[in-house]
């Protein structure tokens, strides 16, 4: 999946959810998005570097103590 296919699936998802909401005024959004998508990408990316913290968080592009706040964040540890 290139990344104009996943930018196409949240746009599309997010169209959906105003869609759904109808009349009622959406509130932290950014903060939904941001948390709903994080953790799919936080057990890929772990997944993908079987479980090594360190090239995982390379692999995302972050720092290592990040990556492992968002890990327990998410409950991942």
């Amino acid at each position: 999946m290139s990344k104009d296919n996943i930018q196409d699936v949240v746009k599309k998802s997010l169209e959906k959810y105003f869609r759904d909401l109808g009349d009622v005024q959406p509130h932290n959004v950014y903060e939904m998005v941001v948390f709903t998508v994080e953790k799919p990408m936080l057990e890929a990316a772990m997944a993908r570097a079987r479980g090594n913290q360190s090239h995982a968080a390379e692999m995302l592009g972050i720092n290592r103590n990040t990556l492992r706040k968002k890990l327990q964040q998410h409950g991942l540890l």
